[in-house]
């Protein structure tokens, strides 16, 4: 069965195709469970792979969208969003509210809306790659459309 038949993955593309007609999800024959295996998969640096890391933050979920070879700095996510108590969301949060797997988690196509910030380093790269809701799908997309479909708000959150 081809991945990209797959709810999530088309779930994902359709979010996509409805922003650019020109995005198409890339499915691997490898995994990109990981930003190191993302990036060994399409030969690109580490840190051109976008992790979507969902957390728990008081009373609601956040979304934030790091740079591979960077870390979410919970100390600089809760400064700057004034954010008391804040954990990375269980595997099964991370499901329901996104509707994809750990490793497969898309910044678009979610099924409950969620505030996204996003790392202010991802800005270094031309292309970035991000995963398309399965660990085997990605698509490829430039910082300022990732903003753009993303409504994200563009912060500071890494170590």
């Amino acid at each position: 069965m081809s991945f990209l038949t797959k709810e999530p993955v088309q779930r994902a593309e359709k979010y996509l195709k409805e922003f650019d007609t020109n995005l198409e999800v890339i499915s691997l024959e490898t995994s990109a469970r990981t930003a190191a295996e993302a990036a060994s998969s399409l030969k690109c640096e580490v840190g051109a792979i976008v992790k979507s890391l969902l957390f728990s933050a008081d009373d609601k979920f956040i979304l934030c969208l790091v740079s591979g070879d960077k870390k979410a700095s919970l100390n600089k996510l809760k400064k700057n969003l004034n954010i008391n108590n804040m954990e990375m969301a269980k595997a099964e949060d991370v499901k329901q509210i996104t509707g994809y797997t750990i490793g497969g988690v898309s910044p678009v196509g979610h099924l409950k809306k969620v505030n996204i910030y996003i790392d202010k380093n991802l800005d270094r790269f031309k292309d970035l790659y991000a995963a398309a809701g399965h660990p085997n799908c990605v698509f490829k997309i430039s910082f300022i459309n990732l903003v753009q479909i993303t409504n994200g708000s563009i912060l500071d959150i890494t170590e």
